[in-house]
């Protein structure tokens, strides 16, 4: 049986379908892979900043890859969710996300034999365009603001060199900006956008 093209008005409605579907699939994972992936990056910095302040040992920047494993680990300890038919745009976002994941880890790799390419704004970068992306696709406004924000963020990130802040008259002396900056942007990127997820999924539970 030969199958009827689709006209225009057909194809955009389709398409609408498959972004609702997406959507709602979206807000019933919530926002817990956001929140992971993002507290995980940011606890992570926090942890080789500190290990690197006490120690001045650069081999602490091997903590890093806390990244992948805690960050895998918990994605496989998730419960399943129930299975159904995979749209086209979920498809889409897997392999947007595979892509982007599977160029960072490489790069990180790369960055640890060379020392020579300045990995935390390149992550910044991809992770900011995938977050645009994704938000693109599935018409999900904080996720593209927090992505574009992050992009934003990655400049002074680049440009910025280690200085002191000052914190409610504390000094904290040596700070590494690009840390601070990297912490912000995932910031923007990942929670923010993650709890947002979260408050929509209580909204729609305490609806039904």
């Amino acid at each position: 049986m030969q199958e009827k093209p689709l006209n225009e008005k057909e194809s955009l409605e389709l398409i609408t379908r498959m972004i609702e579907n997406t959507q709602r699939k979206l807000e019933r994972g919530a926002g817990a892979p956001m929140l992971l992936w993002g507290y995980t990056t940011i606890i992570t910095a926090i942890i080789v900043w500190v290990a690197l302040a006490l120690t001045s040992n650069y081999h602490v920047y091997y903590l890093w890859f806390l990244i992948p494993v805690i960050g895998v680990t918990g994605m496989l300890m998730r419960k399943k969710q129930p299975k159904g038919v995979r749209t086209y745009i979920e498809k889409v976002i897997t392999y947007i996300w595979m892509v982007l994941g599977v160029t960072g880890f490489f790069l990180s790799l790369v960055a640890f034999i060379t020392w020579k390419i300045p990995i935390l704004f390149i992550i910044i970068i991809i992770m900011g365009m995938g977050s645009v992306l994704t938000g693109l696709v599935v018409a999900f406004k904080p996720m593209v603001i927090g992505g574009i924000i992050g992009l934003i963020i990655s400049i002074p990130h680049y440009l910025l060199s280690n200085y002191d802040i000052i914190l409610s008259d504390i000094k904290i002396a040596n700070y590494d900006t690009r840390t601070f900056t990297f912490i912000l942007a995932f910031t923007a990127m990942y929670i923010i956008p993650g709890h947002i997820l979260n408050h929509r999924a209580k909204k729609a539970c305490l609806k039904n």
